[in-house]
């Protein structure tokens, strides 16, 4: 190689390597907020330390609890336009102004029956969950299921949890039905929610649609389905069982 080959070869080669650390840098910003961003913007300063900036990474990035919500068409968030508006989101968002170190699951699904939650209970338990939320029956309520198949069926569930995850804390949500399916089903029906949580030493949520239920301004056409005003009274209700758990 000449001398001018060689001087143009070593003029090349820094502006090589720097485009390549551009394209790194661009490429690596984007992968560091998408694994640390709780979808709130950050602000950071040129005088930022780098301590502080290590010391917010790891804080966003350590999330390894977890609540999990699991439960029927209620939990889902049905006829919600956004799901951000389901009452699991809005705990989600409580716990993040907190600063607190738990993610919300929604493991809601609409029609779901307490049979059907027994059926995905073992499958849904396999990863690490450190509360359990329970919210099913209602469905079962509405198409008149013996009383005694619900409460085996959520009995069956809560075994399973206690079996599989023993350190899992479980919230039983309890439920109410209208006065239309009868008066001794529907009193009995909500009493087994009462019984189940006491005989297994269950944090209890007597009614979780309590100040929703039965109120058509906070609830969809189909008088069933809190709204988007609904889900945040319903959030409200969850949370003052939820907030004793997950607060220092």
């Amino acid at each position: 190689m000449s001398k001018a080959q060689n001087k143009q070869m070593h003029s090349i080669l820094p502006t090589v390597i720097v485009h390549k650390l551009i394209k790194f840098c661009y490429f690596i910003l984007p992968l560091l907020l998408f694994s640390c961003g709780d979808g709130k913007t950050e602000k950071t300063t040129d005088t930022q330390s780098t301590s502080e900036q290590t010391e917010d990474l790891v804080t966003n990035d350590n999330k390894n609890k977890t609540i999990l919500c699991f439960g029927d068409s209620i939990t889902a968030g049905y006829g919600l336009d956004d799901s951000n508006d389901a009452y699991p989101a809005l705990l989600q968002q409580k716990i993040d102004s907190l600063g607190l170190n738990y993610t919300v699951i929604n493991s809601g699904v609409s029609g779901e029956t307490t049979a059907g939650g027994r059926s995905r209970i073992d499958w849904v338990i396999k990863q690490k969950v450190d509360l359990f939320l329970l919210e099913l029956g209602a469905n079962d309520g509405l198409r008149g299921v013996a009383l005694t198949e619900t409460r085996a069926n959520l009995q069956a569930i809560i075994d399973v949890v206690k079996e599989k995850s023993p350190q899992t804390t479980i919230i039983l949500a309890g439920m109410e039905l209208p006065p239309n399916m009868g008066q001794n089903y529907t009193t009995e029906f909500r009493q087994l929610y009462a019984d189940l949580a006491e005989q297994n030493d269950l944090e209890f949520i007597p009614f979780i649609l309590k100040d929703v239920g039965g109120i058509a301004s906070l609830n969809q056409s189909d008088g069933i389905h809190p709204n988007v005003e609904g889900h945040k009274i319903l959030a409200n209700t969850v949370w003052e069982t939820l907030m004793p758990l997950v607060t220092p």
